[in-house]
């Protein structure tokens, strides 16, 4: 993630979360073609569920536009000026051997977020995801939700333009995915872009603003939700929806 000053903390809302397009990209491992070619824009406010049934591209696409893959051929893009602020929780989080509140406080120092800033920004966000109690328990020995609400929070006060999520839910009980679908809805209310991957078609009926259909590696459809979910036009987006095995 690149440096900001502490006063971008402030919101993410200012401006309009950026645009963000593939044109024509492709990733092929040892000459195998995994995911591609690709093209799209998200522009709408979104969040943007990313969908499709195992091995279809979720994740490969997710790290494209994060940068933490680089296309074979084609190009990733954003609107305005640079990299967006980003951020991305996996899912699994990824989470340093130390407490709760040193992990938030960690990523605040790498970002140059000033030291006698950094404390309250850490507690604070602890505090908004439910995890206040927990703030001095080492990180690895929480539950799987509060994990994953920990990797929220350490993205929370990064105040990241953007936010990619990995099927964060996927392994947990029905109040931790509760907790984690409200805290998606807080990053977006704030003006914060979310890509999100699931498999589940609930979920992304309740949080989605368009989805990204992925079948063998190709798009099949990008459609706002409704349309996806009352008239798919692909076949294997139609599967998909009844429950069928996706080809």
């Amino acid at each position: 993630m690149t440096a900001f000053n502490a006063s971008l903390l402030a919101s993410s809302a200012l401006c309009p979360p950026p645009a963000l397009s593939f044109d024509d990209v492709v990733f092929s491992h040892e000459d195998k073609v995994l995911l591609g070619p690709c093209s799209f824009t998200l522009k709408s406010a979104g969040p943007s569920m990313v969908m499709g049934p195992n091995g279809a591209g979720k994740s490969l696409l997710l790290r494209l536009a994060h940068g933490l893959l680089t296309p074979t051929q084609g190009q990733v893009s954003w609107s305005g000026e640079g990299r967006p602020r980003q951020a991305m929780v996996f899912q699994q989080p990824v989470l340093l051997r130390r407490s709760a509140v040193a992990n938030l406080i960690h990523a605040l120092a790498v970002n140059k977020v000033p030291r006698k800033s950094r404390a309250k920004l850490a507690f604070d966000a602890l505090d908004r995801f439910g995890l206040s109690a927990c703030s001095h328990t080492p990180a690895r020995v929480l539950s799987g939700g509060e994990q994953q609400r920990l990797a929220l929070a350490r993205a929370w006060v990064l105040s990241p333009n953007v936010l990619f999520l990995d099927e964060p839910t996927s392994a947990l009980d029905p109040a931790a995915i509760k907790a984690v679908e409200a805290a998606v809805r807080e990053f977006h209310q704030r003006g914060t872009r979310i890509v999100m991957t699931t498999h589940d078609l609930h979920q992304a009926r309740r949080l989605a603003g368009d989805v990204i259909f992925l079948s063998g590696g190709k798009i099949r459809e990008h459609t706002p939700s409704d349309t996806f979910f009352d008239k798919p036009v692909s076949r294997e987006a139609q599967a998909f929806i009844a429950g069928e095995l996706v080809e």
